[in-house]
């Protein structure tokens, strides 16, 4: 992703993370991790809920809408290494590597290909973060600023973040990037301030083929247990353990 801003060296990352961790311990010794985030809402509880999404790839057909919706929602920059969810297309040949590509995430569409290019199928995938149970980019940040939710969502605190880009590179989905004006990590966050309001994440709501679902794990009427239920599901990168939270369906050995 693109970064503008200089890397810090050891001694300035140092201090700025002395500066910084007395203050968060002493919010998580007196909080918790998560308190602060929902102390506008005191009706919403999070213990209550376990949120997670699934992609249904069969349903869809790459027109970028939830990637620009995304965008809009959440004052993701404009310019195209900036993202919280995008579409990638996978084009496969008869022989050889999938060919995948995502053209500004898929916000303005796929190019044709080649003329006389052989393949065998093509299809699209959404991406975006995996809120892992067992997240990488929680356990490397030196000062907490990325934490799990008690409803299961992964959340940037960016008043802690001090830019570190330790869980930038962390992430084995590439999900995360370097805010241009904040220098903060940023990333999916489900629409948090959306699905503790009881709205959907602006992804799913602008979904025209109902390619993506979200909902809860554990709930019955949740859409989203019917289509875990329904489905063969897969996840991204198994092999890691990190207990990914956005499940495919219709995905094979191609997508990664």
């Amino acid at each position: 992703m693109k970064n503008n801003k200089p890397q810090m060296n050891r001694r300035e990352f140092i201090d700025t993370v002395s500066r910084k961790v007395p203050t968060w311990l002493a919010f998580v010794s007196a909080f918790g991790a998560g308190e602060l985030i929902l102390a506008k809402d005191s009706d919403y509880n999070p213990e209550d809920h376990d949120y997670a999404m699934g992609i249904e790839i069969h349903n869809c057909i790459g027109c970028g809408r939830c990637a620009d919706a995304c965008k809009n929602e959440n004052k993701v920059p404009r310019e195209h290494s900036y993202f919280r969810t995008w579409v990638e297309r996978y084009v496969i040949p008869p022989e050889g590597e999938a060919i995948v590509d995502s053209p500004n995430g898929g916000i303005d569409g796929f190019p044709k290909l080649k003329e006389g290019t052989e393949i065998l199928r093509s299809f699209f995938v959404p991406k975006l973060c995996n809120h892992c149970a067992e997240a990488p980019c929680v356990q490397v940040c030196p000062v907490g600023a990325t934490f799990t939710s008690r409803d299961g969502v992964v959340l940037v605190d960016e008043s802690y973040c001090v830019g570190c880009r330790y869980c930038i590179q962390a992430c084995p989905y590439g999900a995360r990037y370097l805010h241009p004006e904040t220098h903060t990590a940023d990333k999916c966050t489900f629409c948090y301030h959306r699905i503790t309001k009881g709205l959907l994440p602006a992804c799913v709501e602008v979904c025209p083929t109902g390619a993506r679902i979200f909902g809860e794990k554990g709930r019955r009427s949740s859409p989203l247990r019917r289509f875990l239920r329904f489905n063969d599901i897969t996840v991204l990168k198994p092999g890691l353990n990190t207990q990914p939270k956005v499940y495919y369906a219709g995905a094979d050995m191609e997508v990664r």
